[in-house]
């Protein structure tokens, strides 16, 4: 049996099995039924891991072990595979955030919190910043500075920013918004975008602009700002900067103010 290095590594990072598991469970299914001896010979698996191997594959689902001797093992279709699998997935990651939901009373992140209050106190001012790299990361960091805010949020993006923003913010912008945190919002508006712009009424105030420009700033005191333009880069390299300045960031809401009373406000 030859299969394609290439297949395999598709099927070990889908599946999340090894290389062993993978050489077993193709063979077993080019064969219907095998015994474990068979299949190392057609895997190139060596025979002392083979029944290993087989074990795991059947704790998994991917496998049935018939009754008999010799012990042959019969191959699960791969359609019931994959829902198995799925089911497996949404059952461990349902426990691990259980298990995430139930530390946060506990004292492990009580100790954790008092570590961190203790270290802030002795970063100066200008340390607090950094560099975020990767739109997941960046995201990520946004969203906990907005879900931080006391008093305002503003934003300027481009269009495929403002559709990104208004699906994978719209929660933490409800949750600051029951706080009467004010959330302004200005972007490129279009047909595409319509949609989105309406999703946020009630929530965010929405402005069209025509400048390209792509930052946030919080309570006038922090600021993430990209500093790539979202249409020319890949998500996996796109650069932010956070930085926690009251001084600056009052002086670019200033600055956002003025064009702020400029610009066209969506329709409800």
């Amino acid at each position: 049996m030859i299969v394609k290095e290439e297949f395999l590594t598709k099927l070990r990072r889908y599946f999340g099995l090894n290389l062993y598991e993978v050489k077993i469970w193709t063979a077993l299914l080019s064969r219907g039924v095998s015994t474990a001896g068979e299949l190392s010979d057609i895997a190139n698996v060596p025979r002392s891991r083979s029944y290993d191997v087989l074990e795991s594959l059947e704790k998994k689902g991917f496998i049935v072990m018939k009754i008999g001797k010799p012990i042959k093992y019969i191959a699960v279709p791969p359609e019931e595979v994959v829902e198995r699998v799925k089911k497996n997935v949404k059952t461990d990651a349902t426990a691990k955030i259980d298990r995430l939901d139930n530390l946060k009373t506990t004292d492990v992140v009580r100790e954790l919190n008092s570590l961190h209050t203790q270290g802030v106190e002795l970063i100066e001012p200008s340390d607090l910043s950094g560099s975020l790299k990767g739109r997941h990361n960046l995201y990520n960091h946004l969203e906990l500075t907005i879900k931080n805010a006391e008093e305002t949020v503003t934003i300027i993006t481009t269009s495929q920013g403002f559709l990104r923003k208004a699906e994978g913010l719209k929660p933490v912008f409800e949750e600051v918004k029951k706080r009467g945190v004010k959330i302004r919002i200005a972007a490129p508006l279009s047909k595409e975008t319509e949609a989105a712009a309406k999703s946020l009424v009630g929530l965010a105030e929405v402005r069209h602009t025509d400048t390209s420009a792509r930052f946030c700033i919080v309570d006038g005191k922090e600021i993430v700002f990209m500093v790539m333009n979202d249409q020319d880069v890949h998500p996996t390299y796109d650069i932010g900067i956070w930085i926690n300045t009251p001084f600056f960031s009052t002086a670019l809401e200033e600055l956002f103010e003025l064009a702020w009373k400029a610009m066209k406000p969506i329709k409800a």
